[in-house]
């Protein structure tokens, strides 16, 4: 048996009981991780109160984890028992908050030794939702892009990305992070509180024309930074999709792009998985180096799961909440 935060009703994080599961195993191509530390992500508190289709109930929830290689299925042979390692899970399957998870072996990010697994747990869901986005653009060192969002998670992430390719970054957040963003690579900031920031960002592409745009908040809010965008630039949905065109056809021609990690559980190929989990292993690396920032904002424990997830529902969240066990 093992110990598991649960939910048998959709809810507020509260709905969450922690109770005594068996202990699952893995069955081919799959592998049993003893987490060490749990990521919380706002995916996690929104699919408790949402559910979703195919769920088992009582549900386990959680996509992100990080701990050891507790026993290896069938078949899996690039891997090896005790091996430190990260997870992105998919939200069908019994989850992270959990002493025990079984994931797919292609999803396992291997970790340097030196890497603690708290900052492990804070990397899959934003760091590879980062990396899922930033590879959507093809731009050059120099290009200008926008980032709004930037003092999230993802937003965090990204930023730093973006940087280490040379990109020049116009970062949208609070004012109350913009000291922060700027650490992290932002070149200009304007707070997205302010009511004409949009106009004020117009009049700066008449001078320096964006290359793309990447948004955080909703399909809506990114078509109306579209105009922004010089020709064949790039507007990249990290929330939702465009799902007509924002612009008139043959003026600026730009690319619409979406992104959907989880996604990639029912869709991606090994060889896809193989490409995204080598770029979660150098962003690891770059974290024990120091050029890579994990953002972590708060380490709870296991027993106060539920509180945690709550601060993270209500915010503000410059940065990762994680739970060590």
């Amino acid at each position: 048996m093992m110990k598991a935060w649960v939910h048998h009703e959709t809810g507020a994080p509260d709905v969450l009981r922690l109770e005594d599961r068996p202990q699952p195993r893995p069955a081919r191509g799959e592998i049993l991780v003893r987490n060490r530390a749990i990521g919380l992500n706002p995916v996690d508190w929104k699919f408790i109160s949402w559910g979703r289709a195919g769920w088992d109930w009582p549900h386990i929830p959680g996509v992100d984890g990080a701990g050891d290689i507790a026993e290896l299925g069938e078949g899996v042979t690039h891997l090896r028992p005790g091996a430190r390692v990260a997870y992105h899970n998919d939200l069908i399957r019994p989850g992270s908050f959990a002493e025990y998870t079984v994931i797919p072996a292609r999803a396992a990010i291997p970790l340097p030794d030196a890497l603690s697994f708290e900052a492990a747990a804070a990397l899959p869901c934003p760091g590879l939702t980062a990396i899922q986005a930033i590879e959507k653009v093809p731009l050059w060192s120099g290009a200008h892009v926008l980032l709004t969002g930037a003092s999230g998670a993802v937003g965090g992430a990204l930023l730093q990305l973006a940087r280490s390719r040379g990109w020049i970054v116009h970062a949208v957040c609070s004012a109350a992070q913009s000291a922060r963003v700027r650490r992290l690579g932002a070149a200009t900031v304007l707070d997205y509180r302010q009511d004409n920031w949009r106009e004020i960002a117009a009049e700066r592409t008449e001078n320096q024309p964006l290359n793309a745009v990447f948004d955080m908040v909703s399909g809506e809010h990114a078509a109306s930074l579209a105009s922004l965008l010089t020709a064949n630039g790039h507007l990249v949905c990290i929330q939702d999709r465009q799902e007509k065109a924002p612009l008139p056809p043959f003026t600026t021609t730009i690319s619409l792009h979406e992104v959907g990690l989880n996604a990639m559980h029912a869709h991606a190929d090994d060889l896809h998985w193989g490409k995204l989990v080598d770029a979660g292993a150098t962003m690891a690396k770059e974290i024990v180096s120091g050029r890579f920032d994990p953002q972590i904002i708060e380490v709870e424990s296991f027993d106060q799961l539920p509180a945690a997830l709550t601060r993270l529902e209500h915010g503000p969240n410059p940065g990762n909440r994680v739970v060590v066990l």
